[in-house]
């Protein structure tokens, strides 16, 4: 379980980091923190009862965490004005999928 809730926040923190540092280097810091702002998407976990549930999958469970957002997630990626915020919320998402994935193989 430890080492599920390292890999899980190091994606969230390192993933966007590095998409930040190899794709917008002149501006790293502020598409970093537009990136890290995309795990306000969890903000749907509120509507869930309970809340947190340790072995619960959040993929296609929560509203935002849902097919249909991630395939609008995808098409943020299409277009630059959109990209970074794509990438962040697909870095979300790709955190999420792992997590779910170390559950259901451990």
């Amino acid at each position: 379980m430890m080492w599920q809730t390292l890999i899980h926040y190091g994606i969230h923190i390192f993933l966007p980091l590095a998409v930040a540092f190899a794709w917008y280097r002149n501006n790293w810091k502020f598409a970093y923190l537009i990136m890290i702002s995309c795990m306000a998407i969890d903000a749907d976990h509120l509507l869930a009862t309970p809340v947190f549930e340790a072995n619960r999958c959040s993929i296609n469970f929560h509203p935002l965490h849902s097919y249909y957002a991630i395939s609008v997630y995808l098409l943020l990626l299409v277009y630059q004005k959109t990209r970074i915020l794509g990438f962040g919320l697909m870095a979300h998402i790709i955190a999420d999928t792992v997590d779910c994935w170390m559950m259901t193989n451990s």
